[in-house]
């Protein structure tokens, strides 16, 4: 047989296969979905029926077998979970309204078209302890390692406002964190970073001002014009109201202050953002899903309505706002909870404020959650560290920190804290999940989760609304993250929410880890040292003459932030500060 006729016959056969296989399937699918959904498959109310249907048909007899693990699933934010979503849990969605195209309004879908496409998330782990020479070493290791940003700790007492020699600051110099007493102290830590090339996060509120004014005063130093120096202070005062507690000053001239940052750095550090407004210590402190997004947004809009009324343009400071959130442990919810979170916020500042499109993105970091780590095999900690950083990528994270598996029991190791990093690198270059922006959008779950936790933080923010705002209401948020973490304690000792290796597979005996602690005895007269030869050396009238600009300034209405600079750059050092306004404004106390 000529070849011509072979190729023609076997054409021909190929053909006839495909048609016989299309109609096929086409007869198939018919029947599955008459079987399944009714006669209108674009219907929810056949769906529905066809989910009855199933649930008679295949569900029943499987329950009878085989019970569920539990009568009722639910989200740690208490929303039901279904056993099984379909088209009619999505019915109400509109997508143009509700989802919308990646750097788009609403934004759900993510604030940049083309999200890790283009340019990975920001791998910005934090470090912080000991002294400023031991941290320069460690923010030297991991930019080594791959880091792309820096995110620093501070020891309580720089959080709080008091020089390492102060009697409050006894036994606790260096030990959460960086001891930062001077511009000196700031130059050590500083030592060989690229300021205008490296963007720095500072986890700081009540002395925000002051560390800010440390760095600007260092960039100065080296002759890096402000415009090219990058970073984030925390600055968000009253989660610490709320949930954390390292507050100094009362709630109205703490705002004063920050709105004081808001307007400076508008003019003079453009590329700075002025506050990272805190779900994450709200999360830590025992609330739920819901609530973080709540409660972080009625901080942010008691922030813009401070920047209004004092003159601000929302257009031009709301783009440098920023926000922290944790990363918990059930996948789908903090998934929904961050996609939740960015359409929430945007029609939020859209509705109240008439924000741009700009001011109304929801940019945010996200760091894994500390308190859902665990002493009891401690390895076990890599497992759920990887899972909620998936759930921070899946969900649209700007940066990322993951937390050292050994975070429970120390400060992590240099070993636990390149694991961790390597955690994020695996993801951004193995796993797939950077691939399409927005990979779960238009899951049943998912979408379904998305709305019912952006509705629940709304029925939150009401609430505190018609108590006057945030600033008004910290006592409601602290007693219901209070409720919601004792019902969560509850639960895990019930054995109700299970914990593996602490009230699930629990082992006889545990492998000790070891751990590497500094010598804080010496490391704090070290410290102590240091700052005496910075008084020492220090021209005493000058520093004297700047902390009595600061106290002018805080009585009247100047920005205080050109003072603190000056004040820094002639060696008064931070607690001397925070003593010149505490002179002034006194002290919280809470109720």
């Amino acid at each position: 047989m000529p070849r011509a006729s072979v190729g023609v016959i076997f054409a021909a056969r190929a053909q006839f296969r495909t048609l016989a296989l299309s109609h096929s399937y086409s007869v198939m699918s018919d029947t599955l979905a008459a079987a399944n959904i009714g006669e209108d498959p674009g219907s929810p109310g056949a769906v529905g029926e066809g989910k009855q249907a199933w649930e008679a048909r295949a569900v029943a007899p499987a329950l009878a077998k085989h019970p569920e693990r539990r009568e009722a699933f639910a989200s740690t934010s208490g929303v039901p979970v279904d056993r099984l979503y379909t088209p009619e849990d999505v019915a109400s969605l509109d997508y143009a309204r509700d989802l919308g195209y990646p750097g788009e309004y609403p934004f759900t879908r993510g604030i940049q078209p083309t999200m890790y496409r283009g340019r990975f998330w920001t791998m910005r782990q934090y470090a912080g302890f000991g002294t400023a020479e031991e941290t320069n070493t460690r923010f030297k290791l991991l930019l080594e390692a791959g880091q792309t940003g820096l995110s620093t700790a501070f020891d309580l007492p720089t959080q709080m406002g008091y020089d390492s020699d102060a009697s409050m600051a006894a036994g606790e110099v260096g030990r959460v964190g960086v001891a930062i007493d001077s511009l000196a102290d700031m130059r050590t830590l500083l030592d060989g970073i690229p300021l205008d090339k490296v963007s720095t996060s500072m986890t700081i509120n009540a002395t925000a001002a002051i560390l800010l004014a440390f760095y600007i005063a260092v960039a100065d130093e080296r002759g890096i014009p402000r415009n090219k120096i990058s970073g984030t202070i925390q600055n968000d005062i009253l989660k610490e109201y709320i949930a954390r507690g390292t507050y100094v000053y009362p709630v109205e001239p703490s705002l004063r202050l920050i709105t004081d940052i808001f307007a400076f750095c508008d003019a003079e550090v453009p590329r700075w953002n002025t506050i990272s407004i805190s779900g994450y210590h709200i999360r830590e402190a025992g609330a739920t899903a819901a609530q973080e997004i709540a409660f972080t947004f009625a901080d942010g809009l008691e922030y813009v309505r401070r920047a209004l009324a004092a003159g601000l343009d929302v257009n031009r400071f709301a783009p440098r706002l920023s926000f922290f959130f944790a990363s918990h442990n059930d996948l789908f919810e903090e998934v929904a909870k961050f996609r939740a979170a960015r359409r929430l916020w945007a029609r939020l500042m859209r509705e109240r404020f008439g924000a741009g499109d700009d001011a109304a993105k929801l940019r945010f970091h996200t760091q894994t959650g500390g308190v859902t780590l665990q002493a009891q095999q401690p390895l076990n900690n890599v497992v759920r560290v990887t899972v909620q950083a998936l759930a921070a990528v899946l969900g649209g994270t700007q940066s990322l920190h993951t937390n050292g598996y050994d975070e429970a029991l120390s400060l992590p190791t240099a070993q636990a804290a390149t694991l961790a990093l390597r955690t994020q690198q695996v993801l951004a270059h193995e796993s797939g999940a950077a691939d399409t922006v927005d990979p779960l959008a238009g899951s049943y779950f998912v979408e379904s989760l998305t709305t019912a936790v952006e509705e629940k933080a709304r029925e939150y923010l009401e609430k505190i609304e018609e108590m006057g705002g945030a600033a008004e209401a910290i006592a409601f948020m602290q007693e219901e993250i209070h409720r919601a973490a004792y019902e969560h304690q509850l639960a895990v000792e019930r054995g109700d929410k299970g914990v593996v290796g602490v009230n699930r597979f629990q082992a006889a005996e545990e492998e000790p880890v070891e751990l590497a602690q500094p010598d804080f005895t010496a490391l704090e007269a070290s410290q102590k040292a240091q700052l005496a030869e910075v008084r020492r050396t220090r021209d005493a009238a000058a520093v004297q003459a700047r902390l009595d600009a600061i106290r002018t300034a805080a009585r009247g209405t100047d920005n205080l932030m050109p003072h603190i600079v000056d004040a820094v750059k002639a060696m008064a050092t931070l607690g001397e500060i925070s003593d010149a306004l505490r002179e002034v404004w006194g002290t919280y106390r809470p109720a």
